[in-house]
């Protein structure tokens, strides 16, 4: 069961990783009328951390008997595959940037 300061520990981190990527969207230029690299991975980040702490506010909400079960476990299963998607994206980001290194010059 995540405690609170798991959560916080979580949170701090998602924050670090959008504040991160907020220096990459100054940085890289943008097609006109195109999104950069830098404006989806902060919006991606941010959008994992709503959905995460959405998901603490309905375990919140049921342990003091404010809110349904199912509604919670929605929650959690949203947060999990949020999670999951951009460690995918993560995943396949380095990936990509280990190939471009093995690249011969």
């Amino acid at each position: 069961m995540a405690t609170p300061a798991i959560a916080a520990n979580a949170y701090a981190a998602l924050a670090q990783l959008r504040d991160q990527s907020a220096g990459l969207s100054r940085d890289a230029a943008a097609p006109e009328g195109g999104l950069n690299f830098g404006s989806v991975l902060k919006d991606v980040v941010s959008n994992v951390t709503a959905v995460g702490r959405k998901s603490d506010v309905q375990a919140q909400a049921v342990a003091m008997g404010k809110a349904n079960m199912i509604d919670v476990v929605t929650a959690v299963a949203e947060s999990e595959t949020a999670i999951q998607t951009m460690v995918a994206v993560r995943d396949k980001v380095i990936a990509a940037y280990e190939e471009i290194l093995r690249i011969p010059i």
